[in-house]
């Protein structure tokens, strides 16, 4: 727990350092407000990218656990649908959060929360996948 608030801290520090840097550069007010909605805009499109890389592979993993599932005992086939029903939620998520974005409903944290969680859905089906 340490390690996230000091891990946060530096964070914000390191942000509201950057942000005095730029406020205090000699570019004009509107140049500096251009710069940071570019940046802004940046930032969105590159996590949009990394959400739809990511959903695609879900996709072709939670197709692979299926196939995999039918092969398995009791056990081991519950626990794989199991993963793959949480990667069925997260790609879902995935999925609204995309629309919300290209509608321009979505908010930079719900996209990098969903970017996490579809990280994790992968990280779980890889896993059984390798078994």
């Amino acid at each position: 727990m340490r390690k996230k608030t000091v891990a946060a801290a530096a964070a914000i520090l390191a942000g509201a350092s950057y942000l005095a840097g730029i406020l205090t550069a000699p570019k004009s007010g509107k140049q500096t407000r251009k710069d940071i909605l570019d940046s802004t805009v940046k930032a969105k499109i590159e996590a949009e990218k990394k959400l739809k890389k990511a959903h695609s592979e879900l996709a072709v993993l939670i197709a692979d656990a299926e196939r995999k599932s039918k092969k398995l005992s009791d056990k081991a086939k519950k626990e794989l649908n199991a993963s793959i029903k949480r990667a069925k939620v997260a790609k879902e998520k995935a999925s609204e959060i995309l629309s919300a974005f290209h509608n321009g409903d979505a908010s930079d944290p719900n996209l990098q929360a969903v970017i996490e969680e579809v990280k994790l859905a992968k990280k779980n089906l890889v896993t059984y996948l390798k078994k």
